[in-house]
């Protein structure tokens, strides 16, 4: 609602004037206070960031130490900042120095810092006053701390509301690797992290060990040898990255602790919240009011310090509310009533209100007349203002009287809405009467007037004339209703558009008038053709998929048989199950192979390439048969890893990656080694206990040009069992991958000498989205039955 109130007298108009001379003395006043209060804030912030810079106390502390000195010596806060800034006094460089000053004391080791500390601090705190940004103020640390801490980086992490972090604020990385570390997920073992978690400071001053424990920031490697995170507040922590791996003494760590209490401080500047928070009122009333139709808001009175209401803050405000600046809705939460309705300033709308906040009862003034702007036409209406006391505030709504016009507006709102327009056809005096909405269906002109209805079919496309010009000739002579289909052309665009008419006879049947409505199918008509071409590229798609399915399940049954019973190999009891997924494609990239090898040793391996369907069944078959090839003519577990690597980058689907573990089993010392790409660790299970074990270096195939892989061995002992699996074993949808690894120990010692199904009857519930392939290796004991061997040893 864009509108001035008209007054009914001209003393209206002078209490208005005088009311809008009231809204620019106020806001001149708030612009002042405003101005004051920034000044104030700006020094008040230094002094607390000298008083933390000398005495090494929290943001609270130096706050409450001023307010005590000032209440001691009868001075304002305000003094009491001047005071302190005031003894502040730059130390000289040391360039400047006397001749004769004596050489600095060097600390000891019962100090509580070096030489030095306490002048960084001061340097520090005054130049965080000009810090303003968390940017900033992690290039100010790295400047005071780089000379005296050994700081080569310095980094701000901010917790995330989804437990994450982001880099506010860096200075000493290069902006790429800033830019990998931008974001980081809630990695389990992420330093920064686990300092938020326990609120305490982390050393990390041996970087071999650490980074066995931590995820540490570390490109290039072995760039930065220690580091140390500092808590700043309950969701910032510092960061800061040192070349030399030496230990952090106790002035260092003394020093690091009191910048960030004093970079606390300046964050908590940094965000100090602006905007004056929500009444509890207003919090339960928005929402109502959010689902209301019309004008109404919720006002909280200001008064002045007599007592008075000067004026009114809107707190709340329904989506239809508009003020003269055209603020809307929410938009006018925290505006003053005078500026937003200068109408408000006559007197019985101001007086009505006072009544009503004072208990009176509702308040309802004589109607008015109001102009308001609807869709850029300017529209008169009838309004009266009703409020009633809610609580501390007022609940002002405005009412509209136009009956009449309202349920216009609204027909022309439900035309809108249905796409559709009415039309009338006097048959007798040749009246012809269209709602705009017509003329915008059909593309015409409103200057050129209706069409009468024996010409209708004239703006049709010539295919579908014939059809309406019958339907419009029944309905003339026999009075029988139609409802028509037919399509336009306007500009380059064919609409498909829909006509509806009945007939209105005399007393002789003769038809006098007819009456109906054109609607706007094109729309729904072009959903109807694109789900159409849907339904049929589905199909297409479905035939597609089943052909695509039947020949992968044809390619892997044919490069990978499975065994129906278990197999002796070289002494050990082999037993094989490969379940495909229960969604989608059901097969996979999944596969194992058991063989001997020419040296009389045994060779096993479980691999998984990423995806489903034929592609991923043909990067099986080549990573299976290339890999038992290169082990079997000599290549060592390690080569086989790094050459299947390369050969999986240059292959024709460069982005394919895939995992696998191979071990070689030497019967004689009975020896198993094992190397590894990114696959879950095997499971042993010996004498009543499940081993999950340590996995060598090894990045899965096809995500690096240059990997590492190395490899582990161990001895296998009568009565083990040796589990090798893919991860859709023991992964489940929102689950760690940790807590189905201790499943499976726990099912494996559970099973005992059972077969393996009873094990994977226990794994495997519900729906498998993955496909799941295990070798079940066992060294049999002294005495226990074996298997007949079979001739599938070398497939």
């Amino acid at each position: 609602m864009t509108s001035e109130y008209v007054p009914a007298a001209d003393t209206g108009a002078v209490a208005e004037s005088a009311a809008l001379a009231r809204i620019v003395s106020r806001q001149r006043a708030e612009l002042d206070r405003l101005r004051e209060s920034a000044a104030t804030s700006a020094v008040v912030e230094r002094a607390k960031g000298a008083l933390m810079a000398t005495t090494g106390c929290s943001p609270d502390a130096a706050h409450e130490a001023l307010a005590q000195r000032a209440e001691a010596g009868n001075r304002t806060l305000l003094e009491e900042c001047w005071l302190t800034l005031g003894a502040l006094t730059p130390t000289p460089p040391a360039a400047t120095a006397p001749a004769t000053q004596p050489p600095a004391p060097q600390a000891t080791s019962g100090s509580p810092a070096r030489s030095g500390t306490a002048e960084v601090l001061s340097r520090l705190g005054r130049a965080l006053v000009h810090v303003g940004s968390p940017q900033e103020l992690a290039e100010a640390l790295h400047e005071h701390l780089a000379p005296r801490a050994d700081a080569d980086a310095v980094l701000l992490y901010r917790r995330l509301p989804s437990g994450g972090l982001e880099l506010v604020g860096h200075a000493g990385l290069d902006a790429a690797l800033a830019a990998r570390w931008h974001q980081v997920p809630p990695l389990k073992g992420f330093a920064p992290l686990e300092v938020l978690k326990a609120g305490e400071p982390l050393w990390l001053e041996h970087f071999a060990e650490d980074r066995q424990v931590y995820q540490l920031i570390d490109e290039p490697p072995g760039h930065w040898l220690s580091r140390a995170w500092v808590p700043v507040t309950a969701d910032t922590v510092l960061g800061v990255l040192r070349r030399p791996a030496a230990a952090f003494g106790q002035a260092d760590r003394e020093l690091l602790q009191s910048v960030a209490r004093l970079g606390a401080g300046r964050l908590g500047a940094l965000g100090a919240p602006t905007a004056p928070a929500a009444s509890g009122l207003a919090t339960a009333v928005q929402p109502v009011l959010d689902a209301l139709p019309g004008a109404t808001v919720l006002l909280v009175p200001l008064r002045t310090a007599a007592g008075d209401v000067e004026d009114y803050r809107i707190e709340a405000a329904t989506p239809g509310a508009v003020d003269i600046l055209g603020r809307t809705g929410r938009e006018l939460i925290g505006s003053h009533i005078l500026e937003s309705y200068p109408s408000v300033a006559g007197e019985s709308l101001w007086q009505g209100y006072l009544k009503a906040l004072a208990g009176g009862g509702p308040y309802e003034g004589e109607p008015f007349v109001y102009e308001e702007i609807v869709a850029g036409v300017t529209v008169t209406a009838t309004y009266s203002v009703r409020a009633a006391r809610l609580g501390d505030g007022l609940l002002v709504t405005w009412l509209r009287h136009d009956t009449e016009e309202r349920q216009e507006q609204r027909l022309a709102e439900l035309q809108r809405l249905g796409n559709l327009g009415w039309a009338n056809w006097n048959l007798v005096t040749r009246q012809v009467n269209w709602s705009s909405q017509v003329y915008t269906i059909l593309g015409r002109d409103p200057g050129r007037g209706a069409v009468p209805l024996d010409l209708l079919p004239d703006l049709v496309l010539p295919e579908d004339a014939h059809a309406l010009a019958r339907a419009v000739a029944g309905l003339a002579r026999d009075g029988r209703s139609f409802d028509v289909p037919f399509r336009i052309r306007t500009g380059n665009a064919v609409r498909h558009l829909r006509a509806v008419a009945e007939a209105v006879s005399a007393a002789d049947g003769t038809v006098v008038e007819v009456h109906g409505f054109v609607q706007d199918l094109t729309a729904q008509r072009s959903a109807e053709l694109a789900l159409v071409d849907s339904e049929r590229a589905i199909l297409v798609q479905r035939g597609v998929l089943d052909a695509e399915r039947a020949l992968a399940a044809r390619l892997q049954h044919a490069l990978l048989p499975l065994p129906s019973n278990p197999v002796q190999l070289h002494g050990l009891r082999v037993e094989v199950a490969y379940l495909p997924a229960q969604a989608g494609v059901h097969v996979g990239g999944d596969w194992f192979s058991a063989i001997e090898l020419p040296d009389e040793a045994a060779l096993f391996v479980v691999g998984d390439v990423a995806g489903h369907g034929v592609d991923a069944v043909a990067t099986m078959a080549q990573l299976r048969f290339t890999a038992k090839g290169m082990v079997s003519t000599g290549s060592s577990l390690t080569g086989a890893l790094a050459r299947l690597n390369f050969l999986l980058l240059h292959s024709r689907d460069s982005q394919s990656t895939a995992t696998l573990v191979l071990a070689r089993y030497d019967p004689a010392e009975r020896r198993l080694a094992w190397a590894q790409a990114g696959h879950p660790p095997p499971l042993l299970v010996r004498g009543g206990r499940a081993y999950r074990l340590d996995r060598p270096a090894g990045m899965l195939l096809g995500a690096s040009a240059d990997p590492v892989y190395d490899s582990a061995e161990f001895q296998l002992e009568p009565g083990d069992r040796l589990l090798l699996y893919t991860d859709g074993l023991v992964e489940r949808p929102g689950e760690d991958i940790d807590a189905g690894l201790d499943r499976l120990a726990a099912a494996a010692l559970a099973a005992g000498p059972a077969s393996l199904d009873d094990l994977l009857a226990a794994m495997l519930t519900g729906e498998r989205r993955d496909d799941v392939c295990v070798l079940d290796i066992r060294v049999p004991v002294e005495g226990e039955e074996q298997p007949q061997p079979r001739a599938v040893s070398h497939r």
